[in-house]
């Protein structure tokens, strides 16, 4: 009689040749899965039959069953789907992958049950033995022979793994390319003495996995340590992988109760063994697997063990952080070649259209050895084809279904622990390729659409990111002040394979949540119009154009847009009038990627708009903004960034405080032409944040400053010109942080400063023209901290204070040279 978990194994194998046969778009992920099952099937037949035999109970394998039933059913959902179709594509691939993980954890578990099986009948031949003899079986000792007998049960074709056992010692890499500087670092931070941790972090695809198998097998590493250990973790659970190292550092027990009987076992073996060098490699480690990272960091305090980590994530409670950049263009090429040509001279691909796929693939050594193994083979027609289906927006992911996996990956762990963060990532596609992101247009975007109404959330999240490779969060100032405010010198830059990601998420997204429509002139207009519906329920809305932009769009209904992300390079450019039907809009943000500051027309139209919140403008010349009358009465805050500023708020025509009532935060940064603010600025009276840095030719503030009631936070920063403060400062009754650092022409500060009575923070690092302090500071009973330099501390000493005086160090950092890149 057919036992029927056979018949159940017999039909799942079926279907996956069938799959085959029927569908070219899954052959990569389908043939791995079929390879896979064609090694398990011998040693899963004798499994059944051992369990029948053992009198194991039934429902042992009920799991087992459950996965391989279902696998059943979901080949013959990918055999009908539209596989020509990129959404129906991607989403069985994904489907296909869980399948695969599910199945993977039924054959760990398989594993156990077979060590326990040969552990329990190796008891029972030895007892035999005892009582018989050691010739019981006539020619082999009985825990030999049984071994033997089930090695037989289990065998696979030549040279293939047995198909439950872990197979996690990794081959040596038959070709690498760029990696030799990294292999050579790595080594000499962990060839020490023992008990340290290395985190290698980057995205998926970038080689983590190949470099961390590269220093598994270094004759130099093999040489200092006694024991190397390698553990791909992944989603397995802490139990299994902890079990398996266990395992493979000899322990006897077939199976440990629980994670923290193994994590026991372990310290006493490491405790017995503090003399022996041991290396282990945590390959693939998840940010849900950071407990695990906890307790092998305190193994590696006691003992003489190192631990070298590959993830996506940075884990930095963890020891050091080792990044792993892109490929340079030199070793993508090498690597490129070496997937697609092959030393097959029959196909003469030209160097060029080489190089151009070569840098669409951003250096990413999963995307290139991909596409490379997509056109091996291939005439140059085909090259010609895949790079011209590039040109016209297709994406990557759209044909290279392995590497869209790979990276997805990372966005469905971000799922597990909050979905905000996911669509974070997914905004970050709305800005243009190769640009950093300023870190206060993602604050106003955010604040509007999530909720997020404190900055430091935003960026906290932005943190978060960063420590996922999903995006790279770079600070350029030079002091580091936690969580002050300011985030002005803050901007995030992204891998663009991520980036394309990002779009690609978009692109199936059938409500179009985000519309990024990216590059020149009315082609913008052609991609809305042709679409067939007109009406989106778009929340993002980004423009990139060349300037050459038709806004002649009155047509596309796109009310509910809260966010307008235009970016253009040119001198003049004019606000699209289809802005006036955005009667939701509620963050503008608006980039000129050119080296000067561009006319901005039709400004005016923004007068309509009900729900308009906040404004980011960036090489803007603002006196063009300024020529007609305009009112905004919901906007809550504007920026200026390296705009030309002027006279412009002098001009009779156009009052501030008219234009935008209630505005509670302005900020003008890097606005060098700013000599003075207009008067009527005095007159926001809503005003309760004031942001004016490096704008070295402001002089003065407005004398009347003082009618800034609602005023909590005042930073003049980096305003190399201003003297001195309007004698009217003293009645900011709410001002809470005054920050001069980096105005270095300040002598004096106000004589009664001491009545800003609610003042509870100061910095004044680098006033180094400051000679003394009025006497009216005693008088600042809220203050609680200052920053300052030497000197001036001891100014403050003097006055015997009960406050945090804090002298920061000076850190130079020169990344801030190409934080202006256009």
């Amino acid at each position: 009689m057919i036992n029927p978990l056979d018949k159940v194994f017999s039909d799942l194998c079926d279907g996956f040749k069938d799959l085959i046969k029927k569908n070219i778009q899954f052959k990569a992920k389908v043939d791995g899965i079929e390879a896979k099952l064609k090694a398990l099937e011998p040693g899963f037949r004798d499994m059944v039959k051992s369990n029948e035999v053992l009198d194991r109970p039934s429902d042992e394998l009920k799991d087992l069953e459950e996965v391989m039933e279902s696998g059943i059913k979901l080949t013959v959902k990918c055999s009908k789907s539209r596989w020509w179709e990129p959404f129906w594509k991607y989403k069985y691939a994904i489907k296909l992958t869980e399948w695969e993980k599910r199945l993977d954890s039924q054959l760990v578990i398989l594993n156990l049950h077979t060590a326990r099986d040969v552990k329990e009948i190796a008891v029972v031949v030895k007892n035999v033995e005892t009582l018989l003899g050691n010739t019981a079986f006539g020619y082999l000792p009985g825990q030999q022979l049984i071994e033997e007998k089930l090695e037989i049960g289990i065998q696979n074709p030549p040279g293939e793994p047995k198909a439950w056992m872990s197979t996690e010692e990794p081959e040596v890499p038959r070709f690498t390319v760029g990696l030799d500087k990294h292999l050579k670092e790595l080594k000499m931070k962990l060839l020490k003495d023992g008990g340290s941790m290395l985190v290698i972090t980057a995205p998926g695809g970038s080689g983590k996995t190949t470099l961390a198998t590269m220093f598994y097998h270094d004759h130099e590493v093999t040489d200092k340590f006694t024991k190397n250990i390698f553990v791909t973790v992944s989603t397995k659970s802490n139990y299994i992988v902890v079990q398996e190292l266990c395992q493979k550092l000899g322990s006897q027990e077939s199976t440990f109760p629980n994670e923290d009987g193994a994590f026991s076992w372990l310290k006493e073996f490491l405790k017995e063994t503090s003399q022996i060098p041991l290396l282990l490699i945590l390959d693939d480690v998840w940010s849900k697997s950071e407990s695990l990272l906890e307790k092998f960091n305190e193994l590696s305090i006691q003992s003489n063990f190192s631990i070298l980590v590959t993830s996506r994530s940075s884990f930095p409670s963890f020891g050091s952080q080792y990044p792993l950049d892109a490929l340079n263009h030199k070793d993508a090429m090498t690597l490129f070649r070496h997937s697609a040509i092959r030393g097959d001279k029959s196909y003469n691909v030209p160097e060029n259209l080489q190089d151009k796929i070569v840098r669409r693939c951003k250096g990413c050594p999963l995307a290139i050895e991909v596409v490379g193994k997509s056109l091996c083979g291939k005439f140059t027609e085909s090259w010609l084809k895949k790079l011209s289906d590039w040109s016209k927006g297709a994406s990557i992911f759209d044909t290279e279904t392995e590497v869209l996996l790979c990276l997805k990956s990372s966005l469905d762990a971000l799922d597990e622990k909050d979905q905000t963060i996911k669509e974070c990532f997914l905004d970050l596609g709305a800005f243009p390729e190769d640009q950093r992101i300023p870190a206060v247009a993602l604050i106003d975007m955010w604040a509007e659409l999530y909720g997020l109404d404190e900055d430091f959330l935003s960026i906290q999240y932005l943190q978060e990111l960063s420590s996922r490779s999903l995006a790279n969060l770079v600070v350029t100032r030079k002091e580091k002040m936690e969580a002050d405010g300011y985030y002005s010198e803050h901007f995030v830059s992204q891998h663009d394979v991520l980036r394309d990601l990002a779009i690609f998420q978009a692109k199936l997204d059938p409500n179009k949540t985000r519309l990024i429509l990216d590059k020149c002139g009315d082609k913008i207009r052609k991609k809305l119009t042709e679409q067939k519906h007109q009406s989106f329920q778009t929340r993002i809305l980004s423009i990139s154009s060349d300037g050459v932009f038709s806004t002649d769009m009155h047509k596309i209904q796109l009310s509910d847009v809260e966010v307008l992300v235009l970016n253009f390079q040119s001198e003049n450019y004019a606000l699209p009038k289809f802005v006036a039907e955005m009667k939701n809009l509620k963050v503008l943000i608006v980039t000129n990627n050119g080296s000067l500051p561009a006319e901005l027309s039709n400004f005016q139209l923004l007068d309509s708009l009900p729900n308009l919140k906040r404004i980011r403008l960036e090489r803007i010349s603002i006196p063009s903004i300024t020529k007609n009358p305009i009112q905004l009465k919901s906007l809550k805050k504007i920026s200026f960034f390296m705009c030309s500023i002027s006279q412009a708020f002098s001009n009779s025509s156009f009052q501030i405080s008219y234009a935008f009532p209630k505005l509670e935060e302005l900020n003008i940064d890097y606005c060098s032409d700013l000599v003075e603010l207009s008067g009527d600025l005095s007159d926001l009276i809503e005003l309760n944040k004031l942001s004016i840095t490096h704008c070295h030719k402001l002089s003065a503030l407005p004398k009347e400053i003082g009618k800034l009631i609602k005023l909590v936070v005042l930073r003049v920063k980096s305003c190399t010109d201003l003297v001195t403060f309007p004698a009217s400062i003293k009645n900011l009754e709410n001002l809470q942080f005054l920050d001069i650092s980096d105005c270095f022409s300040i002598k004096e500060l106000p004589d009664d400063i001491g009545e800003i009575s609610t003042l509870e923070k100061i910095n004044m690092r680098h006033c180094s023209r400051l000679q003394d302090l009025p006497l009216s500071v005693s008088d600042l009973k809220q203050l609680n901290e200052v920053i300052c330099d030497e000197e001036t501390k001891e100014l403050w000493e003097i006055f015997g204070l009960e406050i945090d005086i804090r002298v920061l160090k000076e850190e130079f950092d020169l990344d801030w040279l190409s934080k202006f890149q256009s």
